[in-house]
């Protein structure tokens, strides 16, 4: 579906009242705008409550601390992190094939 309106004054941009129920757009929402070579892509950033973002959290902090009671699995962790300090150090751009 295409829908036109336009640029005001300030810069703001109407969106139509039914695309903003669609796509739970509501005063006050974040949006991120990303460039594309077509144009921009407007995307609504999610809210994260708080107690989903504790849960991730406190997921997290277990699992790292699994991961230090494991001496092979802590062992083999900080050898990888080793490796990439030193691989991140060299002062290539990542993705750079020709650097």
């Amino acid at each position: 579906m295409a829908t036109m309106t336009h640029v005001g004054r300030r810069g703001t941009v109407v969106i139509p009242a039914a695309l903003r129920r669609k796509f739970g757009l509501d005063e006050g929402s974040q949006v991120l705008l990303e460039e594309q070579p077509t144009g921009l892509l407007l995307r609504r950033v999610p809210v994260i409550e708080r107690a989903e973002r504790d849960a991730v959290i406190a997921a997290g902090n277990a699992g790292y601390a699994a991961l230090r009671e494991d001496t092979a699995a802590w062992d083999e962790y900080r050898r990888e992190i080793a490796a990439w300090d030193v691989t991140l150090a060299d002062g290539r751009q990542t993705g750079d094939p020709d650097a």
